[in-house]
């Protein structure tokens, strides 16, 4: 009679964690699309960051995708088949965050009729995603740098402390640094967390990946509205690639998804399109006037130059400056002109 491999319960169970957490990390990229510069270099960034256990503050306009690249860094991580647990720090009440993060034990306070695990135990061995760090109150900051420091913590009405295994990635939309010097983010927090940083470019910065970033959406909601869109016009195309898209990616998917609900034909044209930006009409030379033209190539090459000088400066305004042979009040000026943070190339 030949033997049976029984697998037992708890052996299944991992094996099924193991497949999970591959699938993860084979997925790990995949969300961030482009073929950019700057896309490339977050992939490199992202890969180097998901190796080691430290902890992370993602710095980037709203609606670049920061959470996207959390998820990532958590997914190509050995933590990939754990928990990512995210949180809007700006959408708890600060009476309720100590709570929402530490749990509570029963009979903590008048109407804790039952224990609450809280969001750091629901996190054990994956990673913590606080979301807009910087809105955080300086009461809860501490006992966030005690979690950090001691990886510890205690929920409410406990009176020992709890070990925690957990990786701790933040993000805020605002320059980091600005955020401690206006005393907003604790330095000995800040510290702590930003073991490794990593900037989300803005969509301006990667106009190249708006092709690819357009046909993904288009093709995500004419399959989930079952319309028969497949892509943009020229026309349309060349309209996307020239605004500024202040809301980044999240506005650009906004936009396709109002664009396929209203659309009955498969290629979307200006028709469909309600940007505040000025429309050419079938008699109008799509050719700009000399005046326009110019004043767009200027604008190009200013932020371009001021990128390069920066980055090569580190964002040292002063050796800039002098770089430039401008004088401190001109640079400044031209890097509010060009919204530009000095800041975001230390």
């Amino acid at each position: 009679m030949k033997s049976q491999n029984i697998i037992s319960s708890s052996e299944f169970h991992e094996e099924c964690a193991s497949v999970t957490a591959f699938l993860k990390r084979k997925s790990g990229l995949k969300h961030i699309l482009g073929q950019s510069k700057a896309v490339q270099e977050l992939y490199q960034k992202i890969n180097k960051m998901s190796l080691c256990k430290v902890n992370v503050i993602i710095s980037g306009e709203t609606g670049t995708g920061k959470e996207l690249a959390a998820r990532a860094i958590h997914y190509l991580s050995r933590r990939a088949g754990k928990p990512f647990i995210p949180v809007n720090c700006g959408a708890i009440p600060e009476s309720l965050f100590e709570n929402e993060l530490f749990g509570h034990v029963k009979g903590a306070f008048t109407d804790a009729g039952l224990q609450q695990t809280g969001l750091v135990r629901e996190a054990e061995g994956g990673t913590l995603f606080l979301d807009e760090i910087g809105v955080l109150s300086p009461h809860i900051q501490v006992k966030l740098l005690r979690l950090l420091q001691d990886k510890e913590y205690k929920p409410l009405g406990e009176a020992k402390l709890r070990k925690a295994d957990i990786r701790i990635t933040a993000a805020t939309n605002r320059d980091i640094r600005s955020l401690v010097k206006e005393g907003m983010l604790r330095k000995d927090l800040y510290y702590r967390l930003n073991i490794a940083s990593l900037y989300i470019p803005p969509l301006r910065e990667r106009m190249e990946d708006i092709p690819i970033l357009v046909q993904h959406f288009i093709d995500k909601y004419s399959r989930e509205y079952d319309k028969p869109t497949k892509g943009l016009s020229e026309d349309a195309m060349r309209a996307f690639r020239s605004y500024s898209w202040p809301g980044n990616i999240r506005e650009l998917e906004n936009k396709i998804q109002q664009m396929i609900v209203m659309s009955s034909t498969p290629i979307m044209d200006l028709e469909n399109i309600e940007l505040p930006i000025r429309k050419p009409n079938s008699r109008e030379s799509r050719l700009e006037c000399f005046n326009v033209a110019k004043k767009n190539i200027i604008s190009a090459f200013e932020k371009t130059y001021l990128i390069q000088l920066l980055t090569e400066y580190r964002g040292d305004v002063p050796s800039a400056a002098r770089r430039a042979g401008k004088s401190r009040t001109s640079l400044w000026n031209l890097l509010k002109k060009n919204n530009i943070s000095p800041g975001k190339f230390h």
